[in-house]
């Protein structure tokens, strides 16, 4: 997709819609929604700050990068978010290599975790910003260092919070799942992200022909 020039541009009759995101898997998300949309990889220190909670930095980092891709195309809605496993407090990110994923897994394994999901919705030119925070609760089996190892190997899933992939086989880890937005745990919460690009001006359905059966 092209980031310098989205399809909706000036003299588009439809406000743009960016992603502000280059994760796949919210990508993935955001087109069961099926309008068009472009995505922007947004340029921000995505560093937590000295003290900040997780459910924080989750919120902040959403509208910053909302924030940043929406100065370069202010007459676009532009969704920013942002994921943070909390463990007790201890926040996880992305393990980016084998063995930090082992270490997230190992600490995690029987432990109920929160992952802080934060979506935000900026368009500059008609003034709109919200955000909203989907806290996901997350039960992790007991876990044997095999099955950490023989997970790792199969789905390899270094780019996500907290080291498992609730969509793939990382679902054979969990003893639950509680949740009031369930995509959220995947990286976009899509019922809020509806309820605020739709308050932002992106019509969902509207254009929908519905044909009898």
């Amino acid at each position: 997709m092209n980031s310098e020039n989205p399809r909706g541009n000036a003299s588009s009759t439809r406000r743009p819609l960016i992603l502000g995101s280059t994760s796949r898997y919210r990508n993935e998300l955001l087109r069961r929604l099926q309008i068009p949309f472009d995505v922007v990889a947004p340029d921000v220190d995505e560093s937590p700050l000295p003290g900040e909670a997780p459910r924080e930095t989750a919120e902040r980092l959403a509208l910053v990068k909302a924030r940043a891709v929406a100065r370069i195309f202010p007459r676009a809605v532009v969704i920013g978010a942002d994921q943070v496993a909390d463990l007790n407090g201890l926040p996880l990110g992305k393990p980016g290599t084998h063995e930090r994923a082992i270490m997230q897994l190992r600490q995690m394994q029987g432990q109920t975790v929160m992952f802080q999901t934060a979506v935000a919705v900026v368009c500059l030119e008609n003034g709109f910003e919200q955000s909203s925070l989907a806290a996901v609760r997350v039960k992790f089996r007991q876990l044997t260092d095999n099955e950490i190892e023989n997970y790792l190997r199969a789905e390899q899933p270094y780019d996500c919070a907290g080291s498992a992939r609730s969509e793939g086989l990382g679902i054979a880890l969990l003893e639950s799942i509680d949740s009031d937005d369930p995509t959220a745990l995947v990286g976009l919460p899509l019922i809020r992200t509806c309820k605020m690009i739709q308050a932002a001006g992106i019509a969902l359905l509207a254009d929908q022909k519905i044909h009898a059966s």
